[in-house]
């Protein structure tokens, strides 16, 4: 190349370099600039669990599906709560817009479903007449779950067992049959399991054959519609859609809807008389609780689903807000739907634009809804319904219950019966009780086994105490006069009283009794108050017991009890190691043969001039 075009390769170089850097300027102001305002992606992000738009077909499509599914489900829970199909549809909508947004599980779809259906139309038979109430209490619950979630209850709700769970839920199911199986015989449907049982025989006698034919098409169209035409059209629409037009053109004499206006939902403040004021807080209470449980057991199916973890406390605020805004604009009660959220999911659906889609979907169809659903059969609705009740029992649970054990499966029958029967809130405290004492015994039996006598060798054979070889030598040359009582892993309320049955007779035994707690991780205030009665009873049999091992939990509830105080001078910290414990307690024997022990491969111990292993 010749020097001029040198030159000019250099000319034509610099404005390149001029042009990166203010391109890299101008990359550096973007980034300050973002730095200072974040984007609407990233603040969108921070305000709505969950949110993402690089999914957006995923979510459309789930969305639109699950309304499709949403859609006769609504419209069934919102007349067998009572309160009418249009307030279900309003639930629907606003508890799954709000719930999306706010709450805790991106992907769940929120809206009326079956318990909160028995539990709420339990509350409409308290007030009848009264809508006002019914409505307070449905936005009472609202602020009562955002509080709950405030307060970070979600995490011990889930806490409650599979069992308790089972049986509510399996009850709940229960309920749908029997309530709804009069509604597809062409009478009106029952309040609650009793009065169904005592209307059937009338009911029996006085069978509207032409409701029972449509029902029981719709409940086939659920069961029979093959899987490729039902990932389009869920069964559930195909029945209700084919049960209404076969009793529109038939042109049969069936129970049917009737006239429901349309339009966008109305703002209303309900009023509430003082005096009602204990009997909404306590429907409100129930409503919230049951809502809460349901959501967060459907939460945990949409992670297992998504591989994904939700937030327990965020999503009981999400319901909250849903619940109290539904109750304002005179929808029913909802929750986490679990068959929405499992269609949501498999359509594609992974974020909260998901859960917003399938409310706006269906807030358009109740605008031009009402001209058409007064036609819809209840009989067509019950079969809907009859799917649903059929679903929401546990069948995986009962098909395994010889496999599973007598007290798991007597909480579930006992909280399945009491559902039925009796209150739904009374059920899930019954289950839990009686699953908590259960519990509380094996874990004591547990305990109490755990804890063994150790003054020989050959006590200390299963290695279970872990006892080294210095140890080990100075139990044989105590000669029986020293006991170590090891505890495993946890000492709690549950196994003290055992415990102290097990080892208060056997301190008259030995001249000095050691309580290991090497391996203790846990130590309550009961447990504590167990070791001062240990302690009292040695003093009172002129005996010495010392306590070593303690980790710093269980150290500071010993000090905290005054319970270290009692323990001998020379050992009054609880957290000693156990070799020095043990060879103190054997020195004190005063054996000449056991003042001359020592250990070669120790380190010093000024406390008793002995040598020391070294602590691990």
């Amino acid at each position: 190349m010749s020097f001029q075009g040198q030159i000019g390769c250099l000319r034509s170089r610099i404005p390149r370099r001029s042009s990166e850097g203010q391109q890299f300027a101008s990359v550096s102001a973007q980034a300050a600039s973002a730095q200072a305002a974040p984007s609407k992606s990233s603040l969108m992000a921070r305000l709505i669990n969950g949110w993402r738009t690089d999914n957006l077909i995923g979510d459309i499509y789930g969305g639109l599906t699950a309304a499709v599914v949403a859609l006769p489900l609504a419209l069934a829970f919102g007349v067998a709560s009572g309160a009418g199909p249009l307030p279900g549809l309003y639930g629907s909508i606003f508890i799954g817009f709000f719930a999306a947004l706010f709450g805790g599980t991106p992907s769940q779809i929120s809206g009326p479903t079956g318990p909160m259906t028995v539990v709420l139309a339990g509350v409409i038979s308290k007030f009848p007449g009264q809508p006002d109430l019914v409505f307070a209490a449905v936005a009472l619950a609202g602020v009562f779950q955002m509080v709950m979630g405030a307060l970070d209850i979600g995490q011990y709700i889930r806490l409650v067992s599979l069992s308790v769970t089972s049986g509510f839920m399996s009850g709940i199911g229960c309920i749908i049959l029997c309530t709804q199986s009069l509604a597809i015989l062409g009478s009106a449907p029952a309040p609650n399991c009793l009065a169904a049982f005592k209307a059937l025989p009338q009911a029996l006698q006085a069978i509207n054959s032409q409701a029972l034919a449509v029902g029981l098409l719709a409940l086939a169209c659920c069961y029979l519609t093959p899987k490729k035409i039902s990932r389009i059209v869920p069964g559930s629409l195909l029945g209700l859609i084919t049960g209404t037009l076969t009793a529109v053109y038939a042109r049969l004499d069936v129970p049917r809807l009737g006239a429901i206006p349309s339009g966008l939902p109305q703002f209303r403040l309900p009023a509430v008389p003082q005096s009602m004021y204990p009997q909404v807080i306590q429907a409100a209470l129930m409503l919230a609780a049951l809502g809460a449980i349901d959501s967060l057991l459907t939460s945990l199916v949409a992670d297992q689903l998504t591989q994904d973890y939700h937030d327990s406390d965020k999503e009981l605020v999400g319901q909250g807000l849903g619940n109290a805004i539904s109750g304002l604009f005179g929808g029913v009660a909802g929750a986490g739907a679990t068959m929405r959220t499992v269609v949501n999911i498999r359509a594609g659906g992974r974020s909260p634009i998901s859960g917003a889609v399938h409310s706006i979907v269906l807030l358009a169809v109740v605008v031009g809804l009402g001209r058409f659903a007064g036609a819809i059969p209840l009989a067509v609705l019950a079969g809907v319904l009859l799917k649903s009740g059929w679903d929401i029992i546990d069948w995986k649970y009962i098909r395994r219950a010889r496999a599973l054990s007598k007290s798991s499966v007597l909480i579930m029958a006992t909280v399945l019966l009491c559902t039925m029967f009796g209150d739904l809130i009374a059920a899930v405290a019954l289950g839990t009780v009686m699953n908590s004492l259960i519990y509380t015994k094996k874990m004591a039996a547990v305990q109490v086994e755990s804890c063994t006598i150790v003054c020989s060798e050959e006590d200390a054979a299963d290695g279970s105490c872990n006892l080294q070889l210095s140890e080990t030598k100075l139990l044989r040359q105590a000669a029986g006069r020293v006991s170590l009582f090891n505890m495993q892993t946890v000492f709690t309320f549950n196994a003290a009283n055992g415990i102290l049955r097990k080892l208060l007779p056997a301190m008259s035994y030995y001249e000095s009794n050691i309580l290991d707690l090497s391996n203790v991780e846990l130590l309550d205030d009961t447990a504590a108050l167990a070791v001062d009665d240990l302690i009292d009873h040695s003093n009172s049999l002129s005996k010495t017991l010392y306590v070593c091992g303690a980790n710093k939990q269980g150290a500071d509830m010993l000090h905290r009890l005054g319970v270290a105080a009692k323990l001998p001078a020379a050992m009054a910290d609880p957290t000693v190691h156990r070799r020095v414990c043990l060879q103190y307690a054997v020195q004190q024997l005063g054996s000449p043969e056991i003042l001359s022990t020592s250990n070669p491969d120790s380190q010093s111990n000024p406390l008793l001039g002995q040598p020391e292993p070294a602590l691990p």
